[in-house]
């Protein structure tokens, strides 16, 4: 038995009749959170954790049609129950369970298993199937701890001050701008790009606290700047903008740093692997402890972790699917809202 096909539209549930996380226009579409690969434009109706709902009105129109549901609550859809658990991935990210005559399954989205400080933190959903993605599914990506990460940022930072340098941090606007925002709280005055405080006013609309911003933009005066932390997209990394931060010193945020530092770090002063999806580890950890019988694995390193879980004994199936790095799906949508910027 399965509750899920994978077809040209998406992720569809047939005994639901409604898809999840569709890349085409839909009539029915549950959304596990407002990445622009996973909440796309066009479809007739949403479904959405409730903090997801201002982001993906910021993103999709406040027009569109969407319900919201709290974690743990709900919903029955044409004799299908369905309900929102914590994916841990960003603010407003679910997993999505689904149960009919005594069959779960389970469709994870991204996730990520360590708590950051600001998502709801990950909640293991045992399921008889699960949809996993694998975006750092190899062995080599082991991050460092949240205490780790955020001390070296620290000591990064104060090294900078004391030159009297601008720290620069490359963060896609939204999750990870959100998550150094609040970890790098008191470290020094934060500023933002206007793609990042756009996220910032629809995620508080959600009541979500974070914390005091000012917006950064190229006439911001240098003593507003000097020895303060600046957080901008990657959209702007290699432009004439970021060059005109007085004494700034640039660090790029984000999980492929771990083996694909010395490659992109070229232009750049450091690298921090901070990543909102789970590492190999947590990949392994949660898909055992589902207690799945069956999985499904998606974007990422697809074959070669399919391929990894069948050898321990997992059955496992590669899918394709059109989700993918949602720094570059996110980015790509904020040049279009910024004209290009």
């Amino acid at each position: 038995m399965s509750l899920l096909r994978f077809t040209k539209e998406g992720i569809y549930c047939p005994q639901g009749d409604f898809y999840i996380d569709p890349w085409k226009p839909v009539k029915y579409a549950v959304i596990t959170h407002g990445h622009g690969d996973h909440a796309r434009w066009g479809s007739d109706h949403y479904l959405a954790h409730e903090a997801s709902k201002p982001i993906m009105q910021s993103r999709l129109g406040a027009d569109i049609s969407i319900e919201t549901m709290p974690y743990g609550e709900s919903k029955i859809i044409n004799g299908v129950k369905l309900s929102l658990h914590p994916a841990g991935h960003i603010i407003g990210s679910a997993q999505i369970r689904l149960e009919y005559n005594g069959f779960v399954s389970v469709v994870s989205g991204d996730y990520k298993i360590e708590y950051d400080g600001i998502s709801t933190p990950f909640e293991l959903v045992k399921c008889n199937e699960f949809v996993t993605e694998s975006t750092f599914g190899l062995p080599i990506y082991n991050w460092l701890s949240q205490q780790q990460i955020f001390d070296n940022i620290k000591n990064w930072i104060a090294g900078n001050q004391r030159q009297q340098r601008t720290s620069i941090f490359i963060a896609y606007s939204l999750g990870k701008a959100q998550r150094l925002m609040k970890g790098l709280e008191g470290s020094g005055s934060l500023l933002v790009h206007s793609s990042i405080d756009r996220l910032n006013n629809a995620i508080k609309t959600a009541g979500i606290v974070l914390p005091d911003t000012k917006v950064w933009n190229v006439d911001t005066p240098k003593v507003d700047v000097q020895g303060n932390i600046v957080i901008l997209p990657p959209s702007l990394l290699g432009t004439n903008m970021i060059k005109k931060i007085p004494n700034g010193a640039v660090a790029i945020c984000s999980g492929w740093m771990q083996i694909r530092g010395n490659r992109r770090w070229q232009s750049v002063d450091a690298g921090f692997a901070v990543s909102d999806h789970a590492d190999w580890q947590g990949l392994l950890s949660t898909i055992k402890a589902t207690g799945a019988e069956q999985v499904f694995v998606t974007h990422g390193y697809t074959a070669t972790f399919a391929k990894y879980l069948n050898e321990i004994g997992i059955n496992a199936k590669e899918v394709n699917t059109q989700y993918g790095n949602d720094e570059e799906a996110d980015e790509s949508a904020n040049r279009e809202k910024e004209g290009g910027i």
